[in-house]
């Protein structure tokens, strides 16, 4: 994958735009439970430690559940998601790290974990993701508020999924910044703090997240650059 988009120094407090794909552009969420795995993952990672040193899947249903060693200590703490989206041959996540090397470490344990329960559940071998993650630095307001909608305008490539509209995609946290869904592993406050209000108050609301993301008309990619990705 092109180098221009792998960040060569990580910074504490610095804020991350975080993607990556199947290798060949592979589907790498199959059914609905492979969506859930990774978002669970997702929330042992950046929870407080268990008192368990492993993490069954139990609460997963329809598959026999797979333990995951997840090495280490959580990163509850040290990384915050603020934004992500999940498709069906890539993701993306939008992450601030505390720590030199939080990202790292999250997008590390996290993307073998989930090859391991991919790999197994399918029986399949060989690398699931193509390369390295890209990453990218975020250094201003602007740039972060755009991505976060170019995150979230994603789900609306899926048109065969007949959305009508965005909350209703079920894998990003677009229904966690409108207040429709809550966990305590993600943090929506970064990105909504710069608005008056979550939902659209009146048909020209110019104030609230829901209407920046959907009503703004600047294509996002005009500002946050090509992602290529796809």
């Amino acid at each position: 994958m092109p180098a221009r988009n792998s960040v060569k120094q990580y910074v504490e407090n610095g804020i991350y735009h975080i993607y990556n794909r199947g290798v060949d552009k592979r589907v790498i969420f199959l059914e609905e439970q492979d969506y859930l795995v990774f978002l669970h993952l997702l929330k042992i990672l950046l929870s407080p430690p268990p008192k368990q040193p492993t993490h069954p899947l139990s609460d997963l249903t329809g598959f026999n559940p797979v333990r995951l060693r997840l090495l280490g200590k959580t990163l509850y703490g040290e990384v915050e998601l603020l934004s992500f989206c999940l498709m069906p041959n890539h993701f993306h996540l939008l992450l601030r790290q505390k720590t030199l090397t939080g990202v790292k470490e999250l997008v590390h344990r996290l993307c073998t974990s989930y090859s391991m329960y991919l790999n197994k559940k399918y029986e399949r071998e060989g690398h699931l993701f193509q390369g390295i993650y890209k990453a990218v630095h975020v250094d201003s307001d602007i740039y972060l508020l755009h991505l976060s909608r170019y995150i979230h305008l994603n789900a609306y490539e899926l048109t065969g999924m007949n959305l009508v509209t965005l909350v209703d995609y079920p894998y990003s946290s677009y229904q966690y910044h409108l207040g429709s869904k809550h966990a305590e592993w993600t943090n929506t406050q970064t990105i909504l703090n710069f608005f008056k209000s979550k939902h659209r108050l009146a048909l020209k609301d110019y104030f609230s997240y829901q209407s920046f993301v959907e009503d703004f008309k600047e294509d996002p990619k005009n500002i946050v650059g090509t992602l290529a990705i796809d």
